[in-house]
């Protein structure tokens, strides 16, 4: 085996320098895999990012990857050959447990494969491991978890975001090389940007939900975190592509996104939306955004100022379609087919029961808000008065992107703040979602790339977004990745100084 790099320790490598080495037969898929799982011995019980964990299942598939390698299958027609990817507790893995961060699922084992599950297995990934989250993806920050808060490695004082705070977390500690989250109003960027990792959301439609354990169904939308965004790419490639098993997947074809990456942005022409400059936005948020806006500027692209004029409406109208829809996709969890049961008198006590005991605060929260709203004499005035708010916020992005190739924003209004800060005024919490909601409003792709830190101390990553319209990943990718290599955020590591302390 040749020599690892100077100071890189094998856990801290990228997806695209792992698959080097294994294809260079430099390192076996075994070592990565046992490089994560000491990692995760190390960190975890700290930052509570894992639930669930089969290591020697994960090391025998790691060495059915090295048989593979070693019979001759090359990372040109398995690009995730021998790379342990690891998924959020809300995406069914076969064999595997799925759970959604609930106890209402108890012990229930998924009997099938969701099509990014089968994807990845295809590409020769070895997925591992649960990953934390919000109930039900219904969360800001991963304090809404049956299995307990996970923590920010840069801060183990701190959330991590939600509700893919486990991936995040995982991901931004090098617990594995690449996750999957899943993003409804920003679950997968909000995350990334408090853990210092790349989030990418996909348009609507681009990558098949069969599989997902349904939030917001019309909102859902599967992505990966990263540690770049050439591993952004990279999954996506592996992830995108029309699904007869999933009704709203889009039959587009799918281009090679990690050949979009040439580093050249002159002429791009990227938008500042007025109503996103908000009063309340973090001054070390603002700050790092327009010394951002400034870094793009440099590299030629042209920046504008642009109009959104509906944005302010998109907090209520989001909170309305996703209650609403979360109340229908919820009413399956009643312990009659493969909840955990709790007995009553009758049917509806052993719904009542089962219901009352198995949820937490926040999905009920949200459960009855959506059945309120869909209720009779309430439909006309909350939920159809949302669907045509949703509407013309989807008109705003349509015109702007007439005029524009990208819009930028920052991710979430203010850095990661301490767990339990936010967990008794749900309005607060809602509103960390500012940023990111009106892109699953309107279907759009969207990243969140680090664009730099606060203050110390504590150093706390902040990230960026970029907003691309519908099926426009790849100038999305082109202008986050030139970004990204032209700016050092992407190579810092928390300090994990945690993990040696006795």
């Amino acid at each position: 085996m040749g020599l690892m790099a100077p100071k890189t320790m094998l856990h801290e490598l990228t997806i695209s320098e792992l698959t080097g080495k294994l294809a260079r037969r430099e390192v076996s898929a075994r070592q990565a895999m046992q490089a994560c799982l000491d990692q995760i011995s190390r960190t975890n019980p700290a930052l509570n990012a894992f639930i669930r964990l089969d290591p020697n299942r994960a090391l025998a598939d790691a060495d059915l990857a090295d048989q593979a390698i070693a019979q001759g299958k090359t990372h040109a027609e398995f690009p995730l050959l021998g790379v342990p990817i690891a998924t959020k507790d809300v995406i069914a893995v076969k064999d595997q447990p799925l759970n959604c961060g609930s106890k209402i699922l108890g012990d229930f084992i998924s009997p099938y494969d969701a099509t990014v599950s089968r994807k990845l297995k295809e590409a020769g990934a070895v997925i591992f491991g649960r990953l934390n989250m919000d109930e039900f993806a219904m969360g800001s920050s991963t304090e809404n978890s049956a299995f307990g808060v996970t923590r920010n490695p840069w801060d183990i004082s701190r959330i991590p975001g939600g509700s893919s705070g486990g991936s995040a977390a995982a991901v931004a500690a090098n617990l594995c090389y690449g996750a999957l989250g899943s993003d409804t109003g920003g679950s997968v960027r909000q995350p990334a940007a408090f853990c210092g990792c790349v989030g990418l959301k996909p348009s609507y439609g681009r990558v098949s939900r069969y599989g997902l354990v349904a939030y917001a169904s019309s909102l859902d939308q599967i992505g990966p975190i990263t540690k770049t965004v050439g591993d952004a790419a990279l999954l996506l490639e592996t992830l995108a592509g029309h699904d007869p098993l999933d009704s709203t997947s889009v039959p587009q074809p799918v281009p090679r996104f990690t050949g979009e990456l040439t580093g050249d942005i002159r002429g791009l022409r990227i938008g500042l939306p007025r109503e996103y400059m908000v009063g309340g936005l973090d001054p070390e948020v603002k700050a790092s955004v327009d010394a951002s806006i400034r870094h793009l500027s440099s590299l030629g692209a042209e920046v504008v100022e642009i109009s959104l004029p509906h944005t302010e409406h998109a907090i209520a109208t989001y909170y309305i379609i996703a209650t609403a829809e979360a109340s229908a996709n919820l009413a399956r969890f009643d312990g009659i087919r493969y909840c955990k049961r709790a007995e009553g008198a009758d049917v509806i006590d052993l719904y009542s029961r089962t219901r009352g005991s198995g949820f937490g605060e926040e999905v009920k929260r949200r459960i009855i808000l959506g059945t309120y709203v869909l209720s009779s004499g309430y439909y006309d005035a909350y939920y159809l008065r949302a669907q045509k708010v949703r509407t013309l916020i989807r008109s705003d992005f349509v015109k702007a992107f007439e005029s524009v190739d990208a819009i930028i924003t920052p991710t979430s209004p203010t850095p990661p703040f301490k767990i339990g800060e936010k967990a008794s005024d749900p309005l607060q919490m809602y509103l960390m979602d500012i940023f990111t909601i009106s892109a699953n409003l309107a279907g759009n792709c969207a990243i969140s790339i680090p664009c730099g830190f606060t203050s110390p101390s504590p150093r706390l990553p902040l990230g960026m977004q970029i907003l691309g319209p519908s099926f426009g990943e790849s100038t999305l990718l082109r202008i986050a990745h030139a970004f990204e290599q032209s700016t050092p955020w992407h190579r810092e590591h928390p300090p994990l100084d945690f993990a040696t302390k006795s």
